[in-house]
């Protein structure tokens, strides 16, 4: 049953909703990402991975209280009914559970690898848990239910590759669970408590997002800019990056934060004598948008949530005008600054406030918080026509959580890269009020990274530092490389088509000649053409270069299920194998690469996107198969979407490895051991 959670909602609100009737559902939560209410909003709970800690916040005092030792890298954190804290700890393969009040940890429950999103039932009898992969397989994750009295696992469901966020629905009796990569939406039927059933694997999101590039009366619009070669068709763009999901305080919608990454062939936009003309990465914008965007733009995918499973309300993304038949009282699926002074990158979490009027959305990689409606995209209390952004408020480095207290009144930031607390207040009554940071940060941790490591991680995660970008652009490193990892998206370069690398826990800058192609020899020069040609920012001083490099090479590597196991019978026969296909000859060593380019059969000589001439000639550097099991798809054209595949691909020409002795089942034996590395 739904209840009421405020009679008459009539307060001046962050961003002055002004009275309004509203009920609100017992699955919304007003919190989202590193930060969490308790029930009375006199506690504010925040996670700090790089401490393994979570902070305890005296909300009336602002101070911090306590701190409890949590697992490795804590992610997120929830608060049940009865205020007892769950903390996912995402490098620990576990969640922590601390009761109000406590310094320590009541216990730390095993769960499933690198966990992540997490939310209680609203009879507080449930906790769901989404766990990344599974301790069996790395292919897929799974979704853990774990009985709040004995703290074990009732069940475990197998879901879909990498899934990361997760919100309830009709009073708990269904979740919605995000897939990063693919960014989708999969929907889990809770109807039968112990019996869950996938009810769908996800949706048509990017198709809808793309109609427009499917209809032969708008082709000739949507043109990208002349390139070298065939014809091109239009602009697409596919969401990635789907972390978070929230819900709308009266259930009837879900909000998920993404980032568009462009699909069709990129080229050098032209020097418009502005900041940012003739990078690779600008001029890509979706919607047509012409501030603060390039090739990967913030994006927010509203999904109607009354029927039988979410269904995606989302614009065409060469305009972002919904079909006449459509009314547009959803925020814009891009989420365009309404300055170029103020780029919008990088969004991480968000919430909507208790009216449900206004949603505020986490930008880690500029810094800052955009306040959008909603409910619609325009109004007379928006500063600028071509945005759905009512405001922008600065916050600290690295951003990554938001609680907003019940009232409204007040919203609590964790600012994760400098380990500080942002309070944001209303400015007061009036359009010209505003929203506003209250005093200066609090400070609940310190740094545990060296001091050049820390500034590297800043650069790396910066859509804003002219050194690393542009306005014009907005993009970061972390754009492609999520997390320092992989996007798992394939880019359509003027030399090919080039998936993203992961760069976690593979000694990347000892693995010298940089690139696909390995045409950089030096990690300074290859940083240099990517942040200067394609990112629109500057050339990099050696101090830059060094800052960026400690960062990369203190990125944890990706989980392995297989972690410090024995091997198995098959995975030893695997192992056997590897030497035997003559594996270990190009992906040998400490970083499992000889760092030398080869022509192992994938060049792509058909279709719009071919491999240029001087690639092929010159082959395809080795890429470290370090944590490969979980970087799917694979190959530089990302033509392979699992191991197996790769390996059946091409198995009888022997170019890649003495493949063609392998049986099938030796096959699934290689690919056994392949994901232990």
């Amino acid at each position: 049953m739904r209840r009421q959670g405020w009679a008459a909602f009539c307060a001046v609100t962050l961003v002055l909703s002004g009275c309004s009737e509203r009920k609100v559902v017992d699955t919304w939560s007003n919190a989202s990402g590193s930060v969490a209410l308790s029930r009375d909003d006199s506690l504010l709970y925040v996670v700090d991975a790089d401490n393994g800690l979570l902070a305890v916040v005296d909300t009336e005092r602002r101070e911090k209280v306590s701190e409890v030792r949590v697992g490795s890298r804590p992610e997120r954190v929830t608060v049940g009914p009865d205020d007892t804290v769950y903390v996912t700890n995402r490098g620990g393969r576990s969640v922590s559970v601390i009761r109000r009040g406590d310094a320590v940890e009541a216990a730390r429950i095993p769960v499933g690898v690198e966990p992540t999103g997490l939310t209680v039932s609203p009879d507080g009898r449930t906790l769901y848990v989404v766990n990344s992969a599974t301790l069996a397989s790395s292919e897929h994750g799974s979704l853990t239910a774990i009985d709040t009295d004995s703290l074990t696992a009732r069940w475990e469901l197998p879901l879909g590759e990498e899934p990361r966020g997760i919100a309830l629905l009709e009073d708990g009796r269904k979740a919605a669970v995000t897939l990063f990569r693919q960014g989708d939406v999969m929907t889990v039927d809770l109807t039968d408590a112990d019996r869950p059933r996938v009810l769908r694997e996800g949706t048509d999101l990017n198709a809808r997002a793309n109609r427009a590039a499917s209809r032969p009366d708008r082709v000739s619009a949507l043109e990208s800019p002349p390139l070298p070669g065939p014809k091109q068709g239009p602009r697409t763009f596919r969401a990635r990056a789907m972390a978070d999901l929230l819900g709308a305080p009266d259930g009837r919608r879900l909000f998920a934060p993404v980032l568009w990454s462009r699909e069709d062939p990129l080229a050098a936009s032209p020097d418009d004598g502005m900041s940012g003309g003739g990078s690779m990465y600008g001029g890509g914008t979706p919607c047509g948008a012409d501030v603060g965007g390039g090739v990967v733009a913030a994006g927010l995918i509203t999904f109607d949530a009354d029927g039988e499973a979410p269904e995606p309300v989302v614009d065409d993304l060469d305009e972002c005008r919904p079909p006449p038949e459509e009314k547009p009282d959803y925020p814009t699926s891009l989420i365009a600054s309404p300055s170029m002074l103020t780029p919008l990158q990088g969004p991480t979490a968000a919430v909507v406030d208790p009216s449900g009027s206004w949603l505020f959305l986490v930008n880690q990689e500029t810094n800052n918080v955009a306040i959008v409606p909603a409910w619609r995209r325009s109004g007379g209390d928006m500063p600028n026509p071509s945005s759905s952004v009512r405001q922008v408020v600065a916050v600290g480095a690295g951003p990554n959580g938001i609680a907003l207290t019940r009232d409204g009144r007040k919203a609590y930031v964790y600012n994760a890269f400098d380990h500080t607390l942002s309070t944001l207040v209303s400015g007061g009554e009036g359009p010209e009020g505003g929203v506003f940071e209250e005093r200066q940060r609090l400070a609940l941790a310190g740094d545990v990274l060296a001091p050049l490591a820390a500034a590297g991680r800043r650069l790396f995660f910066s859509a804003a530092d002219a050194r690393m970008t542009s306005p014009r652009v907005a993009v970061s490193c972390a754009s492609c490389h999520f997390e320092g990892r992989e996007d798992g998206h394939v880019w359509g370069f003027p030399d090919g088509p080039r998936q993203t690398p992961s760069l976690a826990g593979r000694m990347t800058t000892s693995t010298a000649p940089f690139h696909w192609s390995g045409e950089f020899s030096g990690l300074g020069e290859f940083m240099n053409a990517t942040v200067k040609d394609r990112m629109g920012g500057t050339e990099l001083d050696a101090d830059t270069v060094a800052k960026l490099a400690a960062f990369i090479d203190t990125i944890p590597a990706t989980d392995n299920p297989h972690r410090g196991e024995p091997l198995n019978e098959a995975q030893a026969r695997g192992a056997a194998l590897y030497k035997k296909a003559a594996c270990d000859t190009c992906h040998g060593g400490a970083v499992l690469t000889n760092n030398t380019n080869a022509d192992v059969g994938t060049f792509v000589r058909t279709g719009v996107l071919q491999d240029a001439a001087q690639v092929i000639k010159a082959g395809l550097n080795t890429p470290s198969l370090l944590g490969v099991g979980r970087t799917a798809p694979y190959l530089h054209d990302g033509s392979a979407p699992t191991l197996r595949a790769r390996l059946l691909n091409g198995r009888e020409t022997n170019q890649h490895g003495q493949t063609s002795q392998l049986s099938d089942a030796d096959v699934d034996d290689l690919v056994a051991y392949l994901q232990t590395l």
